[in-house]
C-alpha cells in the first residue's frame, strides 16, 4: 500500500473508532491548516477549530462505518509534501439509519517528524447539474 494511502487509512480507522487522539495526530497542528468537508459548513480553518469539530463529531450520534476508495487513490510525493485523491464511498449510520454517499476526496499531506499529516483536506459531493447544461465533456462517437 502506498505511504499516503496507508496514512489516510489509519486516519479513517481512528474516525471509525472515535479515537480523538489519533484523529488529532492526523493533522498538521497549525492554525493555517484548512479543511473543506461534506457537512453544512463550507470550510474550517485552523487546527483548534478542526479539533473542536472532531471533538463534537466523536460525541455525536453519527458513526463512520467505513470508507472505500472507488476510484484511485492517486498520490504523489514531492519532498516533504504530497497529495492523495480519488472518489470514495462513505458509509455512516445514525441510530438505525444507514447512509452511503459518494464523495470526491483529496488530502494535501506534509511530512512532520517522520509522519504524514493533513495540511489540507477536501471532501465534497458532486452536484448533478450545477449550471443546468449537463456535462460539458463530449462523449466520443
Amino acid at each position: 500500500m502506498a505511504v499516503l494511502q496507508e496514512r489516510i487509512r489509519k486516519f479513517w480507522n481512528a474516525i471509525s473508532e472515535r479515537d480523538i487522539d489519533e484523529i488529532r495526530n492526523g493533522y498538521c497542528p497549525d492554525e493555517d491548516t484548512y479543511v473543506v468537508l461534506e457537512g453544512p459548513r463550507l470550510a474550517t480553518k485552523g487546527f483548534s477549530m478542526i479539533m473542536k469539530g472532531w471533538g463534537d463529531f466523536v460525541t455525536s450520534s453519527i458513526s463512520l462505518d467505513k470508507i472505500v476508495w472507488t476510484e484511485g487513490p492517486y498520490e504523489e510525493i514531492v519532498g516533504d509534501m504530497g497529495w492523495i485523491g480519488g472518489v470514495t464511498d462513505l458509509y455512516i449510520s445514525i441510530g438505525e439509519k444507514e447512509i452511503m454517499t459518494t464523495f470526491r476526496s483529496s488530502f494535501v499531506m506534509k511530512r512532520i517528524d517522520e509522519d504524514w499529516k493533513i495540511r489540507h483536506e477536501h471532501v465534497s459531493a458532486a452536484h448533478p447539474d450545477p449550471y443546468g447544461v449537463g456535462d460539458w465533456l463530449k462523449k466520443d462517437k
